[in-house]
């Protein structure tokens, strides 16, 4: 009998030879950006196996799957024998409860630190968000990467990823040997829901008097490219990922067809504090901060280890566009169907305007008192 050819021979020994990177593992690996990144390392060759962490099982049949809550401590036995743990279990649904977010969010992390660490994990990756940098009138275009993170807790979840950066800066002086990277998306657009994203489900695009927007996006897909790098330790440290530049909010209006509606700072601020108190709308008053300064990062440490954005910020913006197509909101308050039909894109303005009013009356009678 002959022997096989000998590409054959070659073809069944890679075949039988185990894949020789890392066992990662991800969080969160049942839905959003957790179950993308893991079909992502599941489809590749990069890495020898994908261990899924989530409260419920995904749809990915190539990961192995252990069901849990990330704050159970239990964790550290189930990623024994993993090399790299992509955490992406954090909550930030605009209509959670903050406390239980907040609680869950610190937690989480804190837990799957701790565990990995225990069970000789070397590198835990974190993803937060650039919003941590936070939006200032003062910052510069684009941020550097390395710049002073000067958030405050004041828009959704932003204390939570202030929070978990801290705890990512504490980590390996806690557990000597513990690599932590940190990964900072812009406004992250793809099958997501924030105040950001609403922005664009509005009839108009609100404008704070005297602002100057600058708007830098991020697709699913770059971040799950830019996580996977981090994966592999193609980077390490404190990155941000991002389209390469930024739209200015005239360019965002010319692209989306979204007229403005302008309005002092004082009006549009006290408006949206008034409706959130009042649970009229899930969004803080500090989100609106993101829409009025800039808060563009650069990505030079991706680009310096050789990763390149697939999307542009136009292309992520027509994207989300054709997402929140026949989506109505008002100040972060999604409207229902029965709700748009009723009051109309018309009438969703002036609802926003009457609160406006109603706040400068209330003023005015102060004032008089």
């Amino acid at each position: 009998m002959s022997s096989p050819d000998p590409q054959v021979r070659a073809a069944r020994n890679q075949r039988a030879a185990p894949a020789r990177g890392p066992v990662v593992a991800v969080t969160g690996a049942a839905s959003g950006v957790g179950a993308l990144l893991t079909e992502r390392l599941t489809a590749g060759d990069a890495v020898k196996r994908v261990v899924a962490i989530d409260e419920r099982r995904g749809e990915c049949e190539d990961a192995r799957w252990h069901l849990l809550d990330i704050r159970d401590p239990a964790i550290a036995e189930k990623l024994r024998g993993t090399d790299v743990v992509v955490h992406l279990a954090v909550d930030l649904d605009l209509e959670s409860d903050p406390a239980a977010r907040t609680a869950y969010n610190v937690r989480g992390t804190q837990t799957v630190l701790t565990a990995a660490a225990a069970a000789g994990v070397r590198r835990v990756v974190l993803c937060t968000s650039a919003m941590v940098y936070g939006a200032l009138e003062d910052n510069e275009l684009p941020l550097s990467e390395d710049a002073e993170l000067r958030a405050t807790a004041d828009a959704t979840g932003v204390g939570d990823l202030l929070e978990i950066e801290r705890l990512a800066r504490r980590a390996p002086r806690a557990h000597p040997g513990l690599n932590v990277t940190v990964v900072r998306p812009a406004v992250l657009v793809g099958g997501t829901d924030t105040a950001l994203t609403r922005y664009f489900e509005s009839p108009r695009l609100l404008v704070v008097a005297g602002s100057r927007p600058a708007w830098q996006f991020c697709h699913v897909d770059d971040l799950c490219g830019a996580l996977e790098y981090a994966a592999l330790g193609k980077i390490d440290g404190e990155f941000a990922v991002g389209c390469d530049g930024w739209l200015e909010q005239e360019e965002v209006e010319d692209l989306s067809g979204i007229r403005r509606m302008e309005l002092p700072s004082s009006v549009a601020l006290g408006a949206a504090a008034r409706l959130h108190r009042i649970g009229l709308t899930p969004s803080p008053a500090g989100d609106l901060a993101y829409t009025m300064h800039p808060w563009v990062v650069s990505v030079s440490r991706l680009h310096d280890a050789g990763w390149r954005p697939r999307w542009t910020n136009e292309q992520v913006l027509a994207e989300l566009l054709e997402e929140v197509a026949g989506r109505h909101t008002v100040a972060g308050r999604r409207l229902g169907r029965k709700d748009a039909t009723a009051a109309g894109a018309a009438g969703a303005t002036v609802a926003l305007l009457g609160t406006a009013a109603l706040v400068r009356r209330a003023r005015r009678a102060r004032r008089r008192i």
